[in-house]
């Protein structure tokens, strides 16, 4: 008798992690199409990168202070002894790769990519989750925001999603946030013993961070707080009011939120987040971004604007259950190929079907005519073509629905991929 099995088993997935399996999945690929197709209707082109990278492109580009660095990244060393880190956020690598290739500016890109936090696990909330985003580097232009923010909010409301707010801020620039860093600091200082315990003991180290908690002592503290956006330079204040007037052009609604604050060191300028209204308060972020300026430089880059976003497909969907969106199904099989006559008939009607454009499937292993019609109506396929030894002499088959009305009828093996066309054509109103 064994020992038994470490953490629970080999045959369960880690703690946080979660398979998605068939016809679950199809609703990730389908969202991921359709993000796809929209972004790169505005330029945008795919990137794919590292799942891993050196952990200093995160610990400079993210900050070391930061929680996800200090807390929740994956870091480890390799075989070589090379300090790396699977990726807990997008922006880095994307900027990571654009300093080592070079593209030329603008360089718009897209990415759909799994992502890695040690957090922990609740609804809506994985270790491994995956995201969908896009970034534009060497633009300064607040019409670049705008456009970011169009095609987030696009992608949301394509898929039905309604009942979501977009929130928008700035976190102002190198010329603007030091001196209201120095005031939200001299505010929440005179306050010290108000605030929550973590922030009592953070506050000397990121003071804005306070801004962004949830709890109800330091939401207190920060209700009189002042503003960043009262104290914008008049670039950040021209380049904000740039955003907030595209967006209205554009018919975007938004709101301004003067708590918000992302949570990375490499913004500067416009922040937005979109939140759902349909599903849990604490977990309702749907995704978000902004303008970071300065990260290239952080990276050991030259000076080059970038603003981007980046959306959590698992928190989407959920909203799209809550909402009740975005349900259907895949499309169902075409037809199914039964074969009691050798199999050879199923081999080589399925290959046709699927040179065709048409979605068909088959049983294996010599079934019985009753077990393959069963694969066949659990299939879901929509006409089962059947083929015995009275076909195979005939050089017909035998086409058999199996939803909805009508009865099955003989076609001759040559037209049987133009009457499930027809079929189908019939089915889908094509």
């Amino acid at each position: 008798m064994g020992s038994a099995p470490e953490n629970g088993g080999a045959a369960r997935a880690p703690t946080g992690t979660r398979d998605v399996l068939w016809p679950e999945s199809w609703r990730f690929e389908a969202a991921a199409a359709r993000f796809a197709q929209l972004v790169q209707g505005a330029g945008y082109g795919l990137l794919q990168s590292p799942t891993f990278e050196y952990a200093s492109v995160f610990r400079k580009g993210i900050g070391e202070e930061n929680d996800v660095v200090g807390r929740e990244m994956y870091e480890f060393a390799d075989r070589d002894g090379k300090l790396l880190a699977l990726r807990p956020e997008g922006t880095a690598s994307v900027v990571r790769a654009y300093l080592q290739h070079r593209p030329t500016l603008p360089w718009k890109a897209w990415y759909a990519t799994p992502l890695f936090r040690h957090e922990r696990p609740q609804a809506a909330r994985y270790r491994q989750h995956h995201q969908l985003g896009i970034e534009a580097l060497g633009v300064a232009d607040a019409d670049m925001d705008v456009e970011a923010i169009w095609i987030a909010d696009s992608f949301l409301r394509g898929l039905g999603l309604a009942r979501f707010t977009l929130h928008i801020g700035s976190m102002g620039d190198g010329t603007c946030r030091p001196g209201y860093i120095s005031l939200l600091h001299e505010h929440l200082a005179a306050h010290r013993d108000e605030l929550c315990e973590e922030h009592r003991q953070r506050l000397d180290t990121n003071p804005m961070r306070v801004l962004d908690c949830k709890r109800p002592e330091c939401r207190a503290v920060t209700a009189g707080a002042p503003r960043l956006l009262d104290h914008l330079c008049d670039a950040c204040a021209g380049h904000f009011q740039r955003v907030r007037d595209g967006l209205g052009a554009l018919g975007v609604p938004a709101e301004i939120d003067y708590r918000l604050v992302r949570g990375f060191d490499y913004y500067t300028r416009t922040t937005f987040e979109f939140a759902s209204a349909a599903i849990e308060a604490a977990q309702n972020a749907l995704g978000g971004g902004g303008r970071y300026d300065g990260l290239v430089e952080m990276l050991g880059g030259d000076p080059t604007p970038g603003v981007g976003f980046g959306i959590g497909l698992e928190r989407v969907l959920i909203a799209c259950e809550a909402e009740g969106v975005f349900t259907d199904g895949p499309p169902p099989l075409d037809a199914f190929v039964v074969d009691v006559a050798g199999g050879d008939a199923a081999r080589d009607l399925t290959a046709a079907l699927r040179r065709a454009g048409l979605r068909a499937d088959r049983a294996f292993d010599g079934r019985s005519m009753k077990a393959q019609m069963k694969l066949a109506d659990r299939s879901g396929a929509r006409l089962a073509l059947i083929v015995g030894p009275e076909e195979l002499r005939t050089e017909t088959v035998l086409l058999r629905p199996l939803r909805g009305d009508g009865g099955q009828r003989s076609v001759k093996a040559g037209e049987v991929v133009a009457a499930v066309q027809e079929e189908r054509a019939g089915k889908d109103g094509t």
